[in-house]
């Protein structure tokens, strides 16, 4: 192939200098190595193997690339074409990040120039002997080749050439290399801001090809996605197989909001040929048959390079406002990062140091977690789980209040119910009848009978049944204890990573942080101990006036029941809720028994005694036990300390050796730091080349729409149009592009065809709502914004 430059005054008209200064800033963006972190707007050209994706590149950008039908893309190419005064080839190796350390430094040492394209063939076959393709097995790669194309006659553009999807696997190319390849286009397909191109053969049925359902994958609604159908010549004239291809031109099949466009590339196989023999054949190919009738916008290379270019600034202008909040979002991530591994400690001054600085952080997060002031960025969202173990107040609470109703329900030996049929108590409880208890009071007042005289008891049997019905107290002590002990280890365990690098975190909680809960966890359990001897060892003390009214209670209860069966059986009635009788009635009997109403044996009696007392004496204390387990073990001997655990004071007293354990900087935290530093500077390039585009205008002229709504499955016009002439649709989304740069606080770009305030009409008000936005007194800020956005520059 004989290289001719190719003009065109669509390409020399194609963007203004602030337009081409904004395709240069994405490619600088590129260049910083600002894509290992952030998805930057680049078109891609995918498809199947053999699809002519490589014929289809060359005949964009004149550069003649190995299109031979036996060769194939072995790894991405990334082809940047611009329009300056200087002409040169300049050719790259842009390592995968999945790259060794070395392997990158290696492959990022590859760097040619060229003066012409006459040597890049040769420049491609070493670049695949460094990537060791073939050499080792390998057939493909997913590093990336950069070929960067300057000259006077050369479209602004950057695309992607990916290589071929391969539908099965043959003696060259194994299953793993399907697979790879498939990887490969699905991880660029996939990015957000990406245009993908996709390239169709009309040598195979679409239906067969898998870019097209690989294309529906990473992009359901199409949004993104440009079709190229090549190889027409191929198709039979006045066939099915033609008929269904132009249906699929005209966007009315497979159906992408960027429409389709239709090229015939030269055979690979017919010898020498220049870029002005291609574009005189594929005229008089599309001047003919079928192809006459489509728009002339959809066909050609001429038009495919107007659209691209269009296209791809389009997009980069849309996405500049989220590409400079996600480069932000990532900037502080960095600055986060950094500040967790400090400056270089290589002294031991250095280290010491840095361990004051996150003690004092530590120490001031933990007193707001303590305090319940959640209000540091630190604490996350509530609704994480994360975030809720490091509110340490709320989760201690909850876990108060936890243990107060745990040991309520499942706390005593026996619970009294009143039928032997209902046995739904909880798990551990013995459930038993009033009658059954007493028996067993009974039983134990027989034994232990002393010189108490009938119809009382000794005092001490009130212990014993205690000690009894309170035995399950400390199992449950133990295990709210244990509870409360590993929250505040993870709340201290999320609060040293948060404020502290992996290494120093994880030296500090193994140093410090774990001695000292473990001696905690002590403490706990011997106060825990202290609390439960009284209960366990010593008779029932208490000069709470609450004992006496819950002892009356009890007792009242008690009779209660007995009046309640008395007069139910004096009336012969099933409830007392509605008694009705209709007759003189004696009450006299009534009376007698409720006077009566003694029990007549006088050891049951003091039964029924001592298990009063006993209830009673045990509701008084468990409240003052909860209370004292929550207040002298979990917050005195917990709660309390934890900010001291690592403070200013504990550092100044480290010994030489356990401070640089700590803090002393492993290679491999200087290796992150270098690397962060690294990161922060291309995301801080990137962030000032990014703003300083921020207000450029999108583009004048043909707006890609336009070519879409001429398209459209409910299209019925399919004649010729003038793909350069301006439309109201272009108009409007420059309009609606100003009003979002009005809302995010971004003043009219310069160079805007409103450089002053005009009148805005009163239909255009009308429409807009101005007048009723300025009268409103509910008007919101937004609202106020875009109403005088709108009388001032005219746009809705």
């Amino acid at each position: 192939m004989v290289l001719k430059p190719f003009h065109t005054e669509a390409l020399n008209e194609l963007c203004s200098k602030d337009q081409l200064d904004l395709l240069d800033s994405i490619d600088c963006l590129r260049s910083q190595g600002i894509s290992h972190y952030v998805s930057l707007p680049q078109i891609i050209v995918c498809g199947d193997q053999s699809s002519g994706k490589s014929s289809v590149l060359e005949a964009i950008s004149g550069v003649p690339f190995p299109t031979k039908s036996n060769l194939c893309t072995r790894f991405p190419i990334e082809l940047v074409l611009r329009k300056t005064s200087h002409i040169g080839v300049s050719v790259s190796i842009v390592p995968h990040e999945s790259r060794s350390e070395s392997e990158q430094l290696s492959l990022g040492g590859f760097h040619e120039k060229l003066d012409g394209f006459d040597g890049l063939p040769t420049l491609i076959e070493n670049a695949k002997t460094a990537l060791a393709i073939s050499t080792q097995g390998r057939a493909f790669s997913k590093d990336l080749l950069r070929v960067e194309v300057s000259g006077r006659d050369r479209p602004h553009l950057t695309i992607v050439d990916l290589p071929g999807l391969i539908h099965s696997e043959t003696k060259q190319q194994s299953a793993s290399d399907v697979e790879l390849v498939q990887d490969v286009v699905q991880g660029y397909m996939k990015q957000p801001r990406s245009i993908n191109l996709a390239v169709v053969s009309a040598k195979n049925d679409y239906a067969n090809q898998i870019v097209l359902k690989l294309a529906r994958a990473a992009d359901k609604k199409g949004n993104r996605t440009l079709g190229v159908i090549t190889k027409p010549d191929t198709l039979i004239a006045s066939s099915e197989s033609e008929a269904m291809y132009v249906s699929l031109a005209r966007n009315q099949d497979v159906e992408f909001r960027l429409g389709w466009h239709v090229l015939k590339n030269m055979d690979s196989e017919t010898g020498e040929w220049s870029l002005a023999d291609r574009d005189v054949k594929e005229e008089g190919f599309f001047s003919q048959g079928i192809w006459e009738d489509l728009p002339r916008s959809l066909l050609g290379v001429d038009k495919l390079r107007n659209r691209l270019s269009k296209v791809l600034l389009r997009q980069i202008a849309a996405e500049l406002p989220s590409l400079i909040d996600e480069i932000e979002i990532k900037s502080n991530d960095c600055r986060s990062l950094l500040d967790k591994l400090g400056k270089p400690r290589a002294t031991l001054d250095e280290q010491r140091l840095y361990l004051l600085h996150i003690s004092q952080s530590f120490q001031s997060l933990t007193k707001a977690s303590v305090d319940g002031t959640y209000n540091d960025p630190f604490f996350e969202d509530a609704q994480s789980e994360p975030g809720y173990q490091k509110r340490i107040r709320a989760v201690v609470q909850n876990l108060n209040l936890d243990f107060a109703e745990r040991i309520a329900r499942r706390g005593h030996h026996r619970e009294i119910i009143d039928s032997p049929r209902k046995t739904a108590v909880p798990r551990g409880v013995t459930a038993t009848t009033r009658e059954e208890f007493m028996d067993h009071i009974q039983r134990l007042i027989r034994r232990t009978k002393g010189r108490e005289l009938p119809g009382t008891f000794n005092p001490m049997i009130v212990a014993d049944l205690f000690l009894e019905q309170s035995s399950p107290w400390e199992d449950l002590t133990r295990g709210h204890i244990e509870k409360v002990w590993q929250a505040a280890k993870k709340f201290l365990n999320l609060t040293t990573t948060y404020v502290a690098d992996a290494a120093t975190s994880k030296a500090l909680f193994q140093k410090i942080f774990e001695p000292a809960l473990k001696e905690i966890l002590g403490t706990l359990n011997a106060k825990s101990t202290e609390l439960l001897t009284p209960h366990q060892k010593s008779h029932p003390i208490t000069y709470n006036h609450s004992f006496t009214e819950a002892l009356q209670r009890v007792r009242n209860e008690r009779s209660k029941d007995e009046y309640t069966r008395i007069i139910r059986d004096f009336f012969g009635t099933s409830s007392i809720e509605s008694v009705y009788f209709n007759q003189t009635k004696d009450l006299r009997p009534l009376v007698t028994a409720l006077v009566q109403r003694t029990e007549p044996d006088m050891n049951r009696f003091a039964c029924s005694e001592a298990l009063d007392c006993m209830v009673a004496y045990y509701k008084v204390a468990l409240k003052r036990f909860v209370d004292d387990i929550a207040i002298e073990v979990i917050e005195s001997k917990l709660i309390a300390p934890l900010h001291n655990i690592f403070s200013p004071i504990t550092v100044t007293s480290m010994s030489t050796d356990l401070v640089t354990c700590i803090a002393g900087e492993s290679e491999e935290n200087r290796a992150q730091r270098e690397q962060l530093d690294k990161q922060l500077e291309v995301l801080t390039k990137g962030i000032e080349t990014c703003r300083r585009f921020a207000g450029v205008r999108v583009i004048g002229g043909v707006d890609d729409s336009t070519v879409q709504s001429e398209n459209t499955s409910n299209s019925t016009d399919y004649g010729p149009r003038d793909s350069d002439e301006a439309s109201d649709h272009s108009a409007s989304d420059d309009g609606r592009s100003l009003l979002a740069l009005s809302d995010r606080g971004v003043s009219p770009p310069m160079g805007y065809p409103v450089p002053v305030p005009v009148p805005v009409p009163a239909p255009l008000m009308e429409r807009a709502g101005v007048e009723e936005i300025f009268t409103s007194s509910k008007a919101s800020k937004k609202d106020m914004k875009k109403a005088n956005f709108v009388a001032q520059w005219g746009y809705t």
